[in-house]
């Protein structure tokens, strides 16, 4: 029997659907938490879909909004 690893889940995807998610779960549209970043709508949108490889002061920008820790958007799967 051999082992399954799950796929590979990079960072930028790991911060996409962390981002997602809790944007979701606050019931707010890209558009408003990019205001609340003071970054550009689309800029949001493009991380969103792993477009973009974001910097560091950007991820905690967000995260600090979403109110998350760092480290829990770029935590893995469970």
């Amino acid at each position: 029997m051999g082992s399954r690893r799950k796929p590979y889940e990079s960072a930028r995807d790991r911060v996409a659907r962390h981002m997602r998610a809790r944007r979701a779960a606050l019931e707010l549209s890209q558009e408003k938490l990019a205001e609340l970043c003071e970054l550009h709508r689309t800029y949001i949108g493009s991380i969103e879909r792993s477009e973009r490889n974001v910097s560091l002061d950007n991820v905690e920008r967000i995260a600090t909004v979403l109110g998350l820790d760092i480290a829990d958007l770029l935590a893995a799967s469970e």
